[in-house]
């Protein structure tokens, strides 16, 4: 599957949906490719991997009690340091970010997880190596 967004539900974006396309394209060429024997040099890529979800601050009867800092805010993908602000108390108070390493978070403050409990999601960026590939049906 292609996840392509973000994308507020029941909207519909040309942009993203141009998006979805090009990424499928490049699917569809990279198998053509590969079924006619083509063969993919060695590569790296950074990829990002899932490490726990994170819930809104919440008080004892489960009430949220902080949303979203502003700069988190729009900035999936981007990392995330120690003390960084990432959520903001209804009172106004800030809470920081603690953590022993850089993280990515994505999926922030979309409306669709609510009500899993997920503010975001952190992960951490990786670099992952392939060696070369060739298609063994001639």
């Amino acid at each position: 599957g292609v996840e392509v967004g973000p994308q507020p539900q029941g909207v519909l974006r040309a942009d993203i949906l141009d998006k979805m396309r090009k990424i499928v394209k490049h699917g569809l060429d990279f198998v053509q490719l590969f079924n006619e024997g083509k063969e993919f040099p060695p590569c790296t890529i950074e990829a990002f991997k899932i490490m726990e979800k994170v819930d809104y601050p919440r008080d004892k009867d489960d009430e949220v009690i902080a949303i979203i800092h502003p700069k988190l805010q729009d900035q999936d993908w981007q990392p995330l340091n120690n003390g960084d602000p990432l959520f903001l108390s209804l009172d106004g108070r800030v809470i920081a970010y603690k953590g022993d390493c850089t993280v990515y978070p994505t999926f922030i403050n979309e409306a669709a997880y609510y009500e899993k409990k997920q503010a975001f999601v952190k992960t951490v960026k990786l670099k992952l190596s392939a060696k070369h590939i060739r298609s063994s049906v001639s």
